[in-house]
């Protein structure tokens, strides 16, 4: 008898994160993870992302699974950036980051909860803006409303024309899950994607 298929779960609520897993048209179901996201000692921003990736995957109550956990860390000039919020706190962030760059690093991972097996992946994108003025700056936070995403800004909308350049191997980690790393993992773990 052929054993069943093990069934995918994204550990995670954002919205951002499903319209990507959407994308390879998989059928899978969400759960919220529980992780709490701080900093370790003498913890580099990378291994941050691969950590608390990991630390989603493991949080959910999914027996036969897949689970995917993701989790994203912005970093200007050596600090991190958080979620904005509120429009001053996304102003603030992008005055900030006007004619600088902008590291994120993009934690995927995915455990097998049968076998225990997990594989880490974080992917590196630099994100470099334009000289921004307080104009520009206004009129973008209130068209786009990023005050859900670190950086507070949307490169997959009108957060494009803030942008000098973008600089990785896959777009979609800076949305928050890294498709090319995640279609790897799910075909190594049986899956035919496409």
């Amino acid at each position: 008898m052929k054993p069943q298929p093990l069934q995918l779960v994204l550990a995670s609520t954002s919205t951002y994160r499903a319209s990507l897993l959407d994308r390879l048209g998989v059928s899978y179901t969400k759960q919220a993870p529980s992780a709490e996201e701080s900093m370790l000692p003498n913890e580099d921003f990378a291994s941050l992302a691969g950590r608390l990736a990991h630390k989603k995957a493991a949080s959910v109550h999914a027996p036969d699974s897949l689970v995917i956990g993701s989790d994203q860390v912005a970093v200007l000039e050596q600090r991190r950036l958080s979620k904005p919020g509120t429009a001053e706190r996304a102003h603030a962030q992008l005055r900030a980051c006007s004619g600088k760059t902008v590291q994120f690093f993009t934690g995927v991972a995915l455990l097998n909860t049968v076998t225990r097996d997990v594989q880490t992946s974080v992917v590196h994108y630099r994100v470099t803006f334009r000289t921004l003025n307080d104009a520009e700056i206004r009129r973008y936070v209130t068209r786009d409303d990023p005050l859900d995403c670190a950086g507070s800004f949307k490169w997959e909308r009108l957060g494009i024309a803030l942008m000098a350049s973008l600089d990785g191997p896959d777009p979609t980690a800076l949305e928050g899950l890294p498709l090319i790393a995640l279609c790897k993992m799910l075909r190594k773990a049986g899956l035919e994607i496409p």
